[in-house]
């Protein structure tokens, strides 16, 4: 029997399938609609037959990451490219991580979540899929100048 999660559970599942599906709008060429639709149908909750579980999701926070990650997705991109070393535009980099800087950007633009959370969400979202790697370092340091940016009155002293 599982336990019902918690609010704050839900909405950091969410944040995980938005990445994921952002992932897949880019790499397999599908609308947004499509995705989301799929995700919602078939990832939240589902359980496979070998007795692995998804976890349950916050499906309105599920679309608005998606909804904001896409509506704000060129004024994400050009800050993301100024966190990054000149060398290194969004373009360049890990897919996996694009979809999340676009994720966490379109929370910190378009959404009231405070931007400290944010950065600790998706951090903890890059150690789901680099668990080994520098990548949740990285993930942190740019997150933090996306925040700064989009939200420097969260950060006054």
């Amino acid at each position: 029997m599982s336990v019902k999660p918690d609010k704050k559970q839900m909405r950091s599942a969410a944040r995980l399938f938005a990445v994921q599906a952002l992932f897949q709008m880019e790499s397999s060429g599908q609308t947004v609609e499509r995705v989301v639709r799929e995700f919602e149908s078939h990832r939240f909750g589902e359980v496979f037959e070998d007795g692995t579980e998804m976890a349950e999701g916050d499906v309105v926070h599920f679309r608005a990451l998606v909804d904001a990650a896409v509506n704000w997705q060129a004024k994400i991109d050009q800050m993301t490219d100024r966190a990054l070393v000149a060398a290194w535009p969004i373009d360049r980099i890990d897919p996996v991580l694009r979809a999340l800087f676009r994720t966490a950007g379109g929370e910190l633009v378009g959404m009231d979540t405070p931007p400290k959370v944010v950065i600790t969400e998706f951090v903890d979202v890059a150690k789901a899929f680099f668990p080994d790697g520098k990548e949740p370092k990285f993930v942190n340091a740019v997150l933090d100048h996306m925040a700064r940016e989009a939200r420097p009155e969260a950060f006054k002293a």
